[in-house]
């Protein structure tokens, strides 16, 4: 990873203990990650990790889920105040949704950009002031870890085997020595 000038790009994700974002199932199976987002440990973390953020930095299929959760989250009282918290940072902060076929953004302070994620960091870099927090949004991290644009990438390793699905690490990386 890389320290560049500007503002810091920093990424956070959950994986298995075999490297593993979601199950053998598919895209949506999340059962071997699922009940580890949710702990003290993992709130706490990404609590941490959003409160210096200005800018979410999503690829459509996230922007997409994360638009019909975390909306909901930001206005129930009842929800972890850590949850509620990041729910109502993610609502108001500004998004930029990285996509190929989305023509408007699906809410609102976001922006549809359909350029690569190494153009459009480079892009965000040079303007505003704050963190760019890439979270859980597996295509822009991969993305961004090829053209060596990470500043900081948060891995939560979940004690479990998922035994199939898909890695954020594909054999043939080059080294980072």
């Amino acid at each position: 990873m890389t320290n560049s000038p500007g503002r810091t790009v920093t990424a956070n994700l959950a994986l298995t203990l075999d490297g593993r974002y979601n199950g053998p199932d598919g895209p949506d199976d999340l059962n071997a990650i699922l009940p580890y987002v949710t702990t003290e440990v993992a709130r706490n973390h990404l609590t941490r990790i959003w409160e210096g953020a200005t800018t979410a930095l999503l690829g459509r299929r996230n922007a997409e889920g994360f638009l019909g959760y975390w909306a909901t989250v930001a206005a129930d009282d009842n929800a972890d105040p850590r949850d509620r918290g990041y729910a109502k940072w993610l609502v108001d902060t500004e998004k930029v949704v990285l996509s190929t076929t989305l023509t408007e953004a699906p809410w609102e302070r976001a922006r549809v950009m359909n350029a690569p994620a190494a153009e459009v960091v480079a892009e965000l870099k040079t303007a505003g002031a704050g963190d760019i927090l890439v979270n859980s949004s597996v295509s822009v991290i991969k993305a961004l870890l090829s053209a060596d644009l990470l500043d900081r990438l948060y891995l939560m390793i979940c004690p479990e085997i998922a035994g199939g699905g898909q890695r954020l690490f594909d054999d043939g990386l080059p080294s980072s020595q």
